[in-house]
């Protein structure tokens, strides 16, 4: 699923850091090779680690505790893992429209920019609450 390939840059650049940039690169990349810190990938800090998705790793690392981000987080585990749908219908509903988003453009830079509203409007939501 593409939901932790969004989900997690909108967290880093919103809670995290500002001016973060992100390289999207092959799952067949060698990541000793590369500069950078890795998110999203099998057995780093960053990822998914004692069942939790990639996003609520970043959360509990930066001790994040915001009530709205905290509920985030478990639509985004149900969104990017199929489980946990039993908070409600917007983990597999964003699941949904990251695979309509993966349709309609190739470009992870380009999806990141474009679903990084969804991102935005859940948390709004929570917020509100």
């Amino acid at each position: 699923m593409r939901v932790d390939r969004v989900a997690c840059p909108w967290l880093i650049r919103r809670f995290v850091d500002s001016e973060a940039e992100f390289l999207f690169v092959p799952t067949d990349s060698d990541l000793s090779k590369i500069a950078a810190i890795p998110f999203d990938w099998p057995g780093v800090e960053f990822g998914h680690v004692d069942g939790r998705c990639s996003f609520e790793s970043i959360i509990l690392i930066y001790n994040l505790t915001d009530p709205a981000l905290l509920k985030l987080a478990k639509i985004v585990h149900a969104a990017d893992t199929g489980t946990g749908s039993e908070e409600g219908p917007e983990g597999p509903g964003l699941s949904a429209i990251a695979r309509g988003f993966g349709r309609l453009f190739a470009a992870d830079h380009e999806i990141l920019a474009r679903e990084s509203v969804v991102c935005d409007a859940l948390y709004a939501y929570y917020q509100g609450k």
